[in-house]
């Protein structure tokens, strides 16, 4: 039985590692349920000339003519008030979510149990039922209000990984950092991948 992942895309810069990362879960197998917020959509226009529909149906189909080698049967799409979503309950979590690129508003909302749209919810149901919980925070610099967020969602039980490629890879393009990030996540998932050589190996 296939891995289950939401992957939320929020309005912080980095859609570039979202959509890596997107890619890379659908090619390892695992069965993708995505989330996007209305900032998303500015973001992902701007950084990827990616057009994300208001209507999830229209959004994963642009999302997999962006992604030709990927099977259209591992996606699932869902609007930000959709709550008779699966993820939305409890009863049937998926087995971890990411929140990448994930926006200081979205942080916070998380840290305070908001759960006021299906992005929020869904990450106090991984909170709730203890599962995986990853969240990408591209901000800089981060005020004392980010830092003590991100100090109370890892009490909580999260895991904040924010954006921090290295340079002991020798990366030749910004391609090569994005993977850098990605892979991170992808070990935190325990989801194989070969994105980038291993440190002694």
């Amino acid at each position: 039985m296939s891995t289950t992942v939401c992957l939320a895309l929020t309005g912080a810069s980095g859609m570039p590692y979202g959509l890596r990362l997107l890619d890379c879960l659908l090619a390892a197998g695992c069965r993708v349920q995505l989330l996007y917020s209305q900032a998303a959509q500015v973001v992902a226009r701007q950084e990827m000339e990616l057009e994300l529909s208001s209507r999830p149906a229209e959004a994963r189909a642009a999302l997999l003519a962006h992604l030709p080698a990927a099977d259209p049967e591992l996606l699932a799409v869902y609007g930000r008030e959709e709550w008779f979503a699966p993820l939305a309950s409890g009863s049937n979590p998926p087995d971890a979510m990411i929140v990448c690129p994930c926006s200081m508003g979205t942080l916070a909302a998380i840290a305070q149990g908001l759960a006021t749209n299906l992005i929020s919810r869904a990450a106090d149901v991984a909170l709730k039922e203890g599962r995986k919980l990853v969240l990408v925070p591209r901000e800089t610099p981060l005020s004392a209000i980010h830092l003590e967020n991100m100090l109370r969602l890892t009490r909580a039980g999260a895991v904040i990984l924010p954006p921090s490629p290295g340079f002991y890879h020798h990366p030749q393009a910004v391609g090569d950092l994005v993977d850098f990030v990605v892979a991170r996540i992808l070990d935190q998932l325990a989801v194989p991948h070969t994105l980038i050589q291993r440190w002694g190996s």
